[in-house]
């Protein structure tokens, strides 16, 4: 616009180097835009890495809870526990029931 309103060879210069930065501007975001798009593979990629460690971490964590506080884990999971003494499998024999 400095060329437009003044008629010099120095306003000409000027016009003609903001219109380079321009141009360059525009080269500079279009190469960014490759670039940009090259990092969000480049994060998808270690996310998704990340993701694995991090469930491996998590997992081998929780074992370790569980080694060191094995008795929160079992807490209502206990075997129940045997009967002392005979038990008959059998049905009672009918004359011992009629006898009674």
């Amino acid at each position: 616009m400095a060329a437009n309103v003044l008629n010099s060879p120095q306003a000409v210069r000027i016009s003609v180097f903001v219109v380079r930065a321009f141009v360059r501007m525009r080269q500079f975001m279009s190469d960014n835009r490759e670039l940009a798009k090259k990092l969000a593979q480049l994060e998808k990629m270690l996310t998704a890495r990340l993701d694995i460690h991090e469930k491996a971490i998590f997992q081998t964590l929780e074992q370790l809870m569980r080694l060191l506080n094995p008795e929160t884990e079992n807490h209502g999971l206990e075997e129940p526990k045997k009967q002392i003494g005979f038990t008959a499998k059998e049905k009672r024999a009918k004359y011992l029931a009629a006898a009674r």
